[in-house]
């Protein structure tokens, strides 16, 4: 870990909260433990995940995708893990350059692990994310929190994710503990499960649980696998009808639009704000961080 002044800024998108890292040079060393430590809500800074922002040609896991994508979003979960990709931070993360002055409104393209995310900055505020295909594996899942189960929809948005429709979202409990899933070799590395009920026409409110950072209040990529469940289960593909389709989606912390376009892609339409900026105590890294 760097002692060298580092800076941060706090961020949202739907209340899914990040601690946003400026490091364009691939310069400062973030190893699990310090991720973490940042991301404790009472000993940190508090987030449900760290976005690292680092110019692709400078991270080896980007560096091939950096003719595409000036920028790499470096995600992290609460935990310290390493996640594939996360729709609300790319908000987030295209906010903050255009916070910065490294961008301008209109068309961007942020690199990630799950690959490379279009962007588009809207001059009201909204942010729209082209999340790519999801895909649907053929092998069925079933979620189980305490003596309930459901039948579950296996969506990979990048990252796998596990939809099951409930009565009542308080059936998905606490959240604290991670929900169980069967069979585990559907999800060898774990899974983001998210719990849907409907509200209307094309209109579903729903509840997650992150793997790496339990229940959040908000998941884009959860919300996009929500939408196509939602319009699988209603009978619609887009793909097939040719008209795309769209989905509200309300999570605890906020809306989001969910459009699927014939071609396959989803696009996710919703705000992100950044709450405060500072630099990270000198004595908290040389203790915590270290």
């Amino acid at each position: 870990m760097t002692t060298a002044q580092i800076a941060f800024l706090k961020g949202h998108g739907t209340e899914n909260d990040f601690v946003i890292v400026p490091d364009p040079d691939n310069v400062i060393d973030l190893p699990a433990a310090a991720v973490a430590a940042l991301c404790d809500r009472r000993a940190g800074i508090g987030g449900d995940g760290l976005l690292r922002v680092v110019r692709s040609a400078a991270h080896p896991e980007a560096q091939e995708l950096a003719g595409e994508a000036e920028w790499f979003m470096d995600y992290r979960n609460s935990d310290g893990s390493v996640a594939e990709m996360c729709g609300n931070g790319v908000r987030v993360f295209a906010h903050y350059l255009q916070r910065a002055g490294l961008v301008d409104d209109g068309d961007l393209a942020v690199a990630t692990r799950g690959g490379v995310k279009r962007v588009h900055l809207a001059k009201n505020g909204d942010i729209t994310v082209s999340m790519g295909r999801a895909v649907l594996p053929a092998a069925g899942v079933t979620v189980t929190v305490g003596d309930r189960a459901w039948p579950a929809l296996n969506v990979n948005m990048g990252n796998p994710h596990a939809v099951a429709f409930v009565e009542d979202l308080a059936h998905a409990g606490d959240l604290l503990s991670v929900p169980q899933f069967a069979p585990a070799s559907a999800y060898p590395d774990g899974v983001n499960v998210e719990f849907v009920v409907d509200r209307g026409e094309r209109h579903v409110a729903m509840r997650v649980h992150e793997r790496g950072s339990g229940e959040t209040r908000s998941c884009g990529t959860g919300a996009c696998a929500v939408a196509v469940a939602a319009a699988r289960r209603d009978g619609i593909d887009p793909a097939l009808t040719g008209e795309a389709v769209t989905y509200t989606v309300d999570l605890p912390g906020g809306r989001l639009q969910i459009t699927e376009l014939p071609d396959g892609d989803i696009e996710m339409t919703g705000p992100a704000v950044i709450v405060a900026e500072g630099t990270i105590d000198g004595v908290f890294q040389e203790t915590a961080l270290s």
